[in-house]
């Protein structure tokens, strides 16, 4: 018989067992968390799940306003507060375990679990969390003012004499790093009070030294070309984009853009409205004849044997160097020249132009090149394409007499070739780049816009003889007796201008003088 009571039991237990799991399952919510269950200070005895979420909540939220200061650099700092950083409960599920605690689990489990709690409070900490992003943004925005960029050792050619000016290292916020401790100190370690944290900064190392720079005094490369032909604008523009180009230290590996260091075009960055290509046309843009400037730099370039990362022909073939000699930049085409110093020392870029209009560039360097070696290059037409018959355009805003000529371009396909010499004997020979240039014809944009009808009929009987010349013809005829119709009237109101001055009063003492003849009147 004892032996079946055990067995009977046994039975009914773990019955009751599986029921009260059951029913802990459903009515978790309306439980009542046991005695002697604590969440850090807060005493969660008889509270429901809800009504304790709400207390550690409260209680998370009262660090809300704690400040949090981010050691930047040179005791520059970056306040700001828990909140602002996205500071939430960490551990919420916390609850769930404390509402659980002596109810789940098999019924020695429940009863060992609610003894515990006679003899010694169950605590469960609070954690808190973070926003990462939130926290890696603030170093970003405002972490960026302290930075202490690194400048590079550079150079300067005063008066023919290399200058050399130390760089000075760089301290620098690191960002990543940084958000790291910063968000681990906070989950594991803060206590919810003020707090000061320090950011990981690195040391960013300086280019060059005076040593290094000291080096570089051999000419590697030189070109010069012309502008003599160019009016005041193309000229000012010329010697500004030589100017801002002018200085350059470049580093090996470093690479150069001559679009970023000449622009932007505007009249605040020094440049003026000159003739440009534009779709086979020349027309006047801010900048004009920025493209000499890049095209002289490429030659030099490739005469130091630089590696050239970018280059693009004209849209037309240029006077100023032979046929695929050039290097064109453009904005509205995203046209660059660009270089890489390949070489194993700073490589420096002097850039001048003269009263004669002619600007030169040379890139100095350490010279490693052996001396009975030389380069040249060679520029091949392997096609010219003769332009169009004429064009004539009409222009309805411009006024009969109105005539802008643009000359004609020859169409070409062209190479430039790279010829190494060792003691005058060829060694090598390769292509450099290849070129295509549009044709364009002789062409002239002439104005139409008139109230008198024989003038009218003149030009368009010009315009239909498709012949450039005949229209300038007429056109200028026009345009000369509009000019003296001009002069005529401008004398006319000036001389009626002066007829209208009042004559002088001679003074009291002295006896009127008799008026001139008609035949001889006095100067007005």
């Amino acid at each position: 018989m004892l032996g079946l009571y055990k067995k009977l039991s046994a039975v009914a237990v773990l019955c009751i067992s599986v029921l009260l799991a059951g029913m802990t399952v459903e009515a978790k919510e309306e439980e009542k968390i046991e005695s002697g269950i604590y969440v850090n200070d807060i005493n969660l005895s008889g509270m429901t799940v809800s009504e304790a979420k709400e207390k550690v909540q409260a209680y998370v939220d009262s660090f809300a306003d704690a400040q949090i200061t981010l050691r930047a650099i040179d005791e520059h700092t970056i306040v700001t507060t828990a909140s602002e950083i996205g500071m939430r409960w960490g551990n919420p599920e916390i609850i769930e375990e404390a509402v659980c605690l002596g109810k789940d689990g098999n019924i020695v489990q429940c009863y060992k679990a609610l003894k515990d709690l006679e003899y010694a409070n169950k605590v469960y900490k609070v954690s808190f969390d973070f926003d990462k992003e939130k926290i890696k943004a603030l170093i970003e925005e405002q972490g960026a003012q302290y930075n202490q960029e690194a400048v590079n050792a550079t150079l300067t050619r005063v008066d023919g004499v290399f200058q050399v000016t130390e760089g000075q290292t760089g301290i620098v916020i690191d960002t990543e790093a940084s958000t790291d401790a910063v968000y681990d100190y906070l989950v594991n370690n803060w206590n919810g009070t003020d707090c000061a944290i320090d950011l990981a900064v690195t040391v960013d190392e300086p280019q060059g030294s005076i040593e290094e720079l000291s080096k570089v005094k051999d000419v590697l490369g030189t070109f010069t070309t012309s502008y003599s032909t160019s009016g005041s604008s193309r000229s000012a523009n010329v010697a500004n984009g030589c100017r801002l180009i002018d200085g350059h230290t470049i580093y090996p590996g470093e690479e150069f853009s001559a679009y970023e260091t000449v622009s932007p075009f505007s009249e605040a960055n020094g440049y003026y409205m000159a003739g440009s290509y534009l779709n086979g046309q020349v027309v006047d843009s801010l900048g004009g004849g920025i493209c000499q400037v890049s095209t002289t730099l490429y030659n030099a370039v490739l005469k130091a044997e630089l590696e050239v990362t970018e280059r693009y022909n004209h849209s037309m073939i240029v006077s100023y160097v032979d046929p695929s000699a050039d290097a064109a930049i453009a904005e509205s085409s995203g046209k660059d020249f660009k270089f890489r110093n390949n070489t194993d020392y700073p490589i420096y870029i002097e850039g001048y132009t003269t009263p004669e209009k002619n600007i030169t560039f040379t890139i100095y360097g350490v010279e490693t090149r052996d001396s009975n070696r030389e380069v040249r290059y060679e520029s091949v037409v392997l096609e010219r394409i003769a332009p169009d018959t004429e064009v004539i355009y009409t222009d309805a805003s411009q006024p009969v007499g109105y005539c802008a000529v643009q000359s004609a371009h020859i169409g070409y396909k062209a190479q430039l070739w790279k010829v190494v010499t060792v003691d005058g004997v060829e060694v090598s020979r390769e292509q450099v780049n290849s070129s295509v240039y549009n044709k364009a014809p002789r062409s002239a944009t002439v104005g139409i816009a008139t109230t008198d009808p024989e003038a009218y009929n003149a030009i368009m009987a010009a315009i239909a003889t498709n012949s450039v010349d005949q229209v300038k013809a007429v056109a200028g005829a026009y345009k000369a007796a509009a000019d003296a119709a001009a002069a005529q009237a401008a004398a006319e109101a000036a001389a009626a201008q002066a007829a209208q001055q009042p004559t002088q009063t001679p003074a009291p003492e002295q006896q009127p003088v008799p008026a001139p003849s008609s035949e001889q009147q006095p100067a007005q």
